[in-house]
């Protein structure tokens, strides 16, 4: 690898980063929107939910596909059609006139979205050893928490001063902006200049698609991710709308405090992915780091089940911060986890695989809250049944996700050193 090359890699990092946090603006922008909107076209919590969730249907049906095709032909032309395809389908959102133009818009979003992780995670597997990959993967990632925590109060505001019409159009043009460092800063996926982070057998090592699905560490990455993503996914549709309806808060309050929580995670995100990288720079094994990272993130994550039981708003407020907060503690780890476990050849199809599981999330948890919340009249069920799936994340890791498990055909040199997990 050239020393230009070299020297780009972090700043395609944060630029990663910053188009996450952009795909993210598109995800919660409608959270903001929907009362308003709502009361227009006459949606009930169950249409609200289906709203909600319609953006990971398209997401979710193309991450495999949008995997192989990245790992075939590289990221830079994937990725800059469906950031333009996602932007353009987000400004066309202010022309919606009901429940039917709406999801069809959302589908659009979710198929473009679907190239963003799967081209970032196959970026940072190619151009970044094990120890400085948890720190690559904590910073781009800070672009999951930044997206909510800045786009929930940049919505709100723009919302209530311009109204939701205008909101989508500001935000799906101003996006276009960051193609243009796109273009100067990423090339072509050669595979002769990409840098050799890992063996070149495991560089071209593609995994059987029956080798995957009957794996029980792909199993418990896959259903462990969708725990994770199930209680994010919960928390950027419907825990603003609870922080409203339930607590009588302001839109611009609403979005302040899931601002600030998704804030403390994306900091804590990246301070422990630092953190694991500097425990395996000192002779630490790299599954067993990442994976207490991944437990104990759970582990703080599930204390959210609290704001179902304690008697004061302030009390509820500490939990839904801390509990995402404490997320961030598994956020760059279980990702890095899944690249130290996998040839480098096939992340981006096994990413795009992860990714579905993620998406599938985004699928449940919102229409799945609404229709709690629509038989139930109360937030109560939803909160509660978030913390049983993140028991069941710990569960996967500490079960599913162990050495013992993982592909044998992954080369030694890619292997980390300590043979037990």
């Amino acid at each position: 690898m050239s020393s230009a090359a070299r020297n780009m890699r972090w700043p395609v990092v944060g630029l990663l980063s910053l188009g996450m946090m952009i795909s993210y603006f598109d995800r919660v922008n409608l959270t903001v929107a929907l009362p308003s909107m709502a009361a227009g076209f006459g949606l009930d919590k169950a249409q609200q939910g289906l709203a909600l969730s319609a953006v990971f249907w398209a997401y979710a049906a193309l991450q495999i596909p949008g995997g192989a095709l990245l790992d075939r032909y590289g990221v830079r032309i994937p990725y800059l059609i469906g950031f333009l395809l996602w932007s353009l389908a987000t400004a066309s959102t202010a022309l919606t006139t009901g429940l039917g133009s709406l999801i069809a818009l959302r589908l659009l979003v979710g198929a473009g979205e679907a190239v963003v992780a799967p081209a970032s995670m196959r970026y940072i597997s190619l151009h970044f050893s094990e120890k400085q990959r948890g720190l690559a993967v904590g910073l781009y990632m800070t672009g999951t928490k930044l997206g909510p925590a800045l786009g929930l109060p940049l919505a709100a505001g723009l919302v209530a001063g311009i109204g939701w019409q205008w909101m989508f159009l500001v935000l799906g043009v101003a996006s276009l902006l960051w193609l243009v460092p796109w273009l100067f800063w990423v090339k072509k996926d050669d595979p002769a200049a990409l840098p050799r982070t890992s063996s070149p057998a495991a560089q071209r090592q593609r995994l059987p698609v029956k080798k995957m699905i009957t794996s029980p560490v792909i199993w418990g990455i896959l259903l462990g991710t969708y725990c994770y993503m199930y209680f994010v996914y919960y928390s950027m549709t419907w825990m603003p709308i609870y922080l409203k309806e339930r607590h009588g808060m302001s839109l611009q309050q609403m979005g302040w405090y899931g601002g600030v929580s998704f804030a403390g995670m994306a900091v804590v995100a990246a301070l422990s992915g630092w953190a694991a990288d500097w425990l395996i720079g000192r002779g630490g094994d790299p599954v067993n780091v990442r994976k207490a990272f991944t437990i104990a993130g759970f582990a703080a994550a599930s204390t959210q089940t609290m704001c179902a039981v304690v008697p004061s708003t302030t009390l509820m407020l500490f939990f839904v911060v801390f509990s995402l907060c404490g997320l961030g503690l598994a956020t760059a780890n279980y990702w890095a986890l899944t690249q130290t476990l996998i040839p480098s050849g096939s992340i981006a199809t096994v990413v795009g695989i992860q990714n579905t599981a993620a998406s599938l999330a985004g699928i449940v948890a919102p229409w799945l809250t609404g229709w709690m919340i629509q038989q139930t009249g109360s937030f109560d069920a939803p909160i509660k049944g978030v913390g049983l799936w993140l028991v069941i994340g710990i569960g996967c890791y500490v079960f599913l996700v162990r050495r013992k498990y993982a592909f044998t055909a992954v080369s030694q040199a890619e292997k980390p050193r300590v043979a037990t997990a």
